[in-house]
């Protein structure tokens, strides 16, 4: 099935970036993959790369092919393994998750595909947005990311898996008895507003009506939890699920309130309806939820 063979093609050129980076991956030589993207091109009468000179990269017509290629390779490979049951732990399945979760989700996806050898899991990490427009777009069978303020997609199912309370972290030799005199005093390391935690931040620093002497803005948690080790400043981010903050002797963790109440960050599993791997999906949720939510 050579149609088989050159989108198998295509899509490592796309995620390798030239042609010659994608023949290490698919066999083939320089030549050769060229010739297939051609004979791809000529197939489905329209061009998929813009070429200026020794540089290829895909125009509109190739971003759109993209997903559609994917899903349908994925789905040639299931039919390939031609499992004993629909249920079979067997197949390509891809799955984001942002960063904080990708250590967590790492070890599951591990342990599973040791179970279920015939399991193929792709993991890509992410922010929260752009990891939705690659599920919604079938880029992404699931991923694990931050519930956002905003009304799902039809096509689209949200399943929460736990929540994470936000705190204001301080050196251990702060002065602070609560997050806001920690706030006041010292220089506010914060986290990247163009993500939903940030936004989720802000929000609560504005209900808590909480002022800040900003400092510098980051968009990694446990870099911002190391400066406040470091004895840079403050900052307000969630207290992971499966972190040790309250435990380290050089960092004090003070709970933040909004109008009374704690604050939380839910982390869940957005994934399309319609996918024929959520059998798969639904054990990797499972399995990410027992491993989140253990006693610490």
């Amino acid at each position: 099935m050579s149609t088989i063979r050159f989108l198998r093609t295509f899509v490592a050129v796309a995620e390798h970036g030239s042609f010659a980076a994608a023949a290490g991956h698919v066999a083939l030589t320089q030549a050769a993959v060229s010739l297939q993207m051609r004979a791809l091109e000529g197939e489905l009468r329209r061009d998929l790369f813009d070429r200026t000179g020794r540089v290829v990269v895909l125009n509109a017509g190739g971003r759109e092919l993209l997903p559609r290629a994917r899903q349908l390779l994925a789905l040639y490979d299931e039919m390939r393994a031609a499992p004993e049951t629909p249920e079979a732990m067997a197949g390509a399945v891809a799955v984001g998750a942002v960063v904080s979760v990708m250590g967590g989700l790492s070890h599951v996806v591990a342990s599973m595909k040791t179970e279920h050898p015939a399991l193929d899991v792709r993991l890509v990490g992410a922010k929260s947005i752009e990891l939705a427009t690659l599920v919604e777009a079938g880029e992404l069978d699931a991923a694990i990311v931050v519930e956002g303020p905003g009304r799902l997609a039809g096509a689209l199912r949200w399943t929460p898996l736990y929540r994470e309370p936000l705190v204001a972290i301080a050196a251990a030799g702060s002065a602070a008895t609560d997050a806001r005199q920690a706030l006041a005093g010292q220089a506010f390391l914060r986290f990247d507003r163009t993500q939903l935690t940030g936004m989720l931040v802000e929000r609560a620093l504005r209900r808590a009506h909480l002022r800040v002497n900003e400092f510098l803005e980051l968009n990694s948690i446990e870099a911002l939890v190391e400066l406040v080790r470091q004895q840079v400043g403050v900052t307000v981010v969630p207290l992971l699920q499966r972190a040790r903050w309250r435990d380290d002797e050089a960092l004090r963790v003070l709970p933040l309130e909004a109008g009374g109440e704690p604050v939380w960050r839910t982390i869940g599993m957005l994934e399309r309806r319609d996918h024929s791997r959520r059998h798969i999906t639904e054990a990797i949720r499972a399995a990410c939820a027992a491993l989140f939510c253990e006693p610490r």
